[in-house]
């Protein structure tokens, strides 16, 4: 079975989202970023959502995780809970 592991950061807006995409790409670290930001309880673990399999996450994140290229700040990605930033570090 497929799975990967990734972790994102949650917030309310698009524009949030974009201010910590040009943070990211300035070199600050993702896991302080989302320990202080995110709105998901994956906060707690620097945004970890540890392994996922398909089906457990909203599609446009399973879309990202299980499509997109690795090791990449991808989003924002809207969904109905706010506005993801997505990295994918693993996959089978």
């Amino acid at each position: 079975m497929r799975s990967a592991m990734a972790k994102h950061i949650l917030v309310k807006t698009k524009d949030e989202a974009e201010q910590l995409k040009q943070r990211l790409a300035r070199g600050e670290p993702f896991a302080r970023l989302a320990k202080r930001y995110s709105l998901c309880p994956s906060k707690k673990r620097d945004g970890d959502l540890g392994e996922i399999f398909p089906g457990q996450l909203v599609k446009p994140i399973e879309q990202v995780i299980f499509n997109k290229e690795l090791l990449k700040v991808h989003g924002p990605i809207k969904t109905q809970f706010g506005y993801h930033l997505v990295v994918v570090y693993f996959r089978n």
